[in-house]
C-alpha cells in the first residue's frame, strides 16, 4: 500500500492538480475570511467553514477524478490489477493520498485562527470542531469520488458525476422537506451530510456524527474494491 500511496502522492505534486486545488482553496478561503470575519469585525469563523463546504464539493472531484479513470485511459489498469497487491491496499493507497493532499488545506484555517488571535482570543474549540467537520466532510466525498473514478475511464465524466453526487447529498435535507411521505423523508434526512455537519459548525463534536462520516468512506471504498475485483476476474 505504501508504494501506491507514495506514487499517487508524488503524482499530485508533479502535476498542477495539488497546486490548483490549494490556490482555489486559498482564494475562496481568503475571500470568505475577509467577508465573514474581518469586515464584520467578529471572531466567529462558522460562516467561513459553511461557505467552504460548497468549494470543497467542487475541489474534491479534481483530486479524485484521475485515481482510477487515468489508469483505464492509459491502459495501465491491467498491470495494476494483476500486480501481487491486495485490491484493498490499492484502493486505500490512492484514497489516503487524496486525503493527505486535502488535509493540507486545513492548515489554512489554523492560520486564520492565529491571525484572529493577534487581536482577540478566538474560540479554538469551535475552530477545531469546524476543521474536523470539514476534514471528515471532504474525506467522505473523496471516497465517493474514488468510487466514481473506478467506474469510468473519462476524468471529466468522473469529475462531473462526483460534483453532482456531492451537491445532491448536501441538499438532501432541502429535498426531504418538500416530500410529504414520512419514511422517505426520514431516509433522505438520515443520509444527508448537512445534518451531522451542523453540529461541528457550532462547536459540538458528537461521536455519532464522526461515525457517520467514517462509515461513508468504509462503504464506498468497499464498493470500489468490489468494482476492481469484478474487473480483475473479467
Amino acid at each position: 500500500m505504501s508504494a501506491i500511496y507514495k506514487r499517487e502522492l508524488n503524482a499530485y505534486f508533479t502535476s498542477p492538480i495539488a497546486y490548483v486545488v490549494y490556490a482555489v482553496a486559498a482564494l475562496f478561503g481568503g475571500m470568505y475570511f475577509m467577508g465573514c470575519v474581518l469586515q464584520p469585525d467578529t471572531t466567529d469563523m462558522t460562516y467561513v467553514f459553511l461557505n467552504m463546504t460548497s468549494i470543497v464539493i467542487i475541489l474534491i472531484p479534481i483530486l479524485t477524478m484521475k485515481l482510477f479513470s487515468e489508469e483505464k485511459n492509459k491502459k495501465t489498469e491491467q498491470g495494476l490489477l494483476t500486480a501481487p497487491v491486495n485490491l484493498l491496499q490499492i484502493v486505500m493507497g490512492k484514497f489516503l493520498a487524496a486525503v493527505t493532499v486535502y488535509a493540507v488545506i486545513m492548515v489554512l484555517f489554523i492560520i486564520y485562527g492565529i491571525i484572529i488571535s493577534f487581536f482577540v482570543m478566538p474560540s479554538w474549540i469551535t475552530i477545531l470542531s469546524n476543521i474536523l467537520g470539514l476534514f471528515l466532510f471532504g474525506m467522505a466525498l473523496i471516497s465517493i469520488g474514488t468510487f466514481v473514478s473506478s467506474l469510468t475511464e473519462s476524468q471529466i465524466v468522473a469529475a462531473i458525476i462526483s460534483i453532482g453526487a456531492g451537491l445532491f447529498i448536501s441538499y438532501l435535507d432541502t429535498l426531504s422537506g418538500s416530500i410529504s411521505i414520512g419514511f422517505i423523508q426520514t431516509i433522505l434526512s438520515s443520509i444527508s451530510f448537512t445534518t451531522p455537519y451542523q453540529n461541528f459548525a457550532v462547536g459540538i463534536i458528537k461521536l455519532s456524527d464522526v461515525v457517520f462520516f467514517l462509515i461513508v468512506p468504509v462503504l464506498f471504498n468497499f464498493l470500489t474494491v468490489r468494482v476492481l475485483e469484478r474487473r480483475r476476474w473479467n
